[in-house]
């Protein structure tokens, strides 16, 4: 369909690659993910599911920019479609056997009951509501998807086996700790430099596990990291606010690790750390007293944003071998069936979905999932500025061609809408995105030629 709209073969697939990867992450499904991620982290399924929702719409959004602006560049309209089936017959022919299933068993889930629970009740719902459309399963029909339920589940089961063998290996070895201990090393304590080493092990696991499974063996040996990294920020947070010298508990801690420091900190009318001094102070701390620390420094709602937010940084970060060349499975699936290179189509993928690396630095250095829904949505809207702002950089063009300058513009301003923690310089990113997207308006009214590229450029 794509296709015969007109858009290029190569970006028809990319667009499939990066949407249906986009499945993975969105609420109230997100394949196995949000199960997998509440029994790891004993947080509830709802709130899982609750926080993803405005994660998901950045993705989307991201891929749904690209789209919008790959039109405008090609020109191309909206395309009268004869085989379109309207809403209501839809829902008639086949509809109501994937509605009812979905919603009862997202029902049960929040309800509090356990998957093996909800999936029953589904497989019945199936059956059932079947009867309400065009198509009623049969005796023939039921035996017919259990077999096949049966044989896609073996592989999976299979799969999960070795994961668990390799998991417990790791868990009993104390491999964790150590790959854990590893990334702290690397990174120095720098929090991105972390998630790149996340993405790239990550990478390397989906060249041979399915992203569910590279996200449990990803979660129990980089996620504990994470975690303590957000916290230890968070700590020097309020170290840097002052607030620390009021909790006796936490000072207390501190003076086992740095008793001149915290000395100095607990003098009367002394002045707090700065930021800068504060992380330094926190970093150079050993690993079980920054434990201890967190533990007696932060709130339980902190300890447990910062958990989830290290358990989402590994399992978005676990779906980049769909769409991240080499390995990109989704994006030559989608090659094969467009008829496009397989290798540029990756290329094309791993453009697309440029918001599949971004919400993890929104995860970590935001309050994207803190639960506090007035942050959250401040974020949110700038980031989507943001991100058409990189899209436009990307493909030079905003509704109208981007020169080279333009383009460099609209590259700085969507990092300054993503920049965290920094509302003047967001608001300084969106102005600029939206000049920017007027000067290059002007600047093709004034030229007077073709506003549009040509298909293969």
């Amino acid at each position: 369909l794509m296709k015969r709209a007109g858009f290029p073969p190569s970006f028809a697939a990319g667009v499939v690659a990066s949407a249906t990867t986009g499945g993975q992450l969105t609420p109230p499904i997100m394949g196995a993910g949000a199960g997998v991620v509440a029994s790891y982290t004993n947080i509830p399924y709802e709130t899982i599911i609750a926080v993803s929702v405005l994660p998901a719409l950045l993705y989307f959004s991201s891929v749904a920019f690209f789209v919008r602006i790959e039109a405008r560049r090609l020109g191309l309209g909206v395309v009268a479609d004869a085989e379109a089936t309207p809403l209501s017959q839809a829902i008639r022919e086949s509809g109501a056997s994937f509605l009812i299933p979905i919603t009862l068993m997202i029902g049960l889930l929040v309800a509090g009951f356990s998957p093996p629970y909800a999936a029953v009740a589904g497989v019945l719902a199936i059956i059932v509501s079947s009867r309400l459309t065009r198509t009623p399963m049969g005796l023939r029909a039921i035996w017919e998807a259990l077999v096949m339920g049966g044989r896609n589940m073996a592989l999976m089961a299979v799969l999960l086996c070795a994961v668990g063998l390799i998991v417990n290996a790791i868990v009993k070895a104390g491999v964790g700790n150590t790959f854990s201990l590893m990334i702290e090393v690397w990174a120095q304590g720098d929090l991105l430099i972390a998630i790149l080493l996340v993405a790239i092990a990550s990478l390397v696991l989906g060249m041979g596990l399915p992203v569910t499974a590279a996200y449990i063996v990803l979660a129990t040996l980089s996620a504990p990291a994470l975690a303590g990294m957000i916290g230890d920020a968070a700590v020097a947070a309020r170290l840097a606010a002052g607030d620390l010298v009021a909790d006796p508990a936490a000072l207390a801690v501190l003076m086992l690790g740095a008793p001149e420091a915290a000395l100095a900190l607990a003098a009367p009318g002394a002045a707090p750390p700065s930021a800068a001094e504060a992380e330094t102070l926190v970093a150079g701390l050993p690993f079980e007293l920054r434990s201890a620390l967190r533990e007696q420094a932060l709130p339980v709602a902190t300890l447990t944003a910062a958990l989830l937010s290290a358990h989402m940084i590994v399992f978005w970060l676990s779906q980049d071998s769909n769409v991240t060349p080499p390995v990109c499975l989704a994006a030559f699936t989608a090659a094969t069936i467009a008829g496009s290179p397989p290798m540029r189509t990756g290329l094309m993928s791993w453009k697309i979905a440029k918001g599949l690396y971004v919400a993890p630095i929104l995860f970590a250095y935001t309050p994207l999932l803190s639960g506090d829904w007035a942050a959250a949505l401040q974020v949110t809207l700038f980031a989507l500025v943001g991100l058409y702002a990189l899209a436009a950089a990307l493909q030079g063009w905003f509704e109208h061609p981007a020169p080279l300058p333009l383009r460099v513009g609209a590259a700085a301003a969507g990092v300054a809408c993503l920049w965290p923690e920094a509302l003047a310089l967001n608001l300084l990113g969106a102005a600029a995105t939206l000049a920017l997207a007027f000067g290059a308006a002007r600047l093709a009214r004034a030229g007077g030629g073709s506003d549009v590229a040509r298909p293969g450029a």
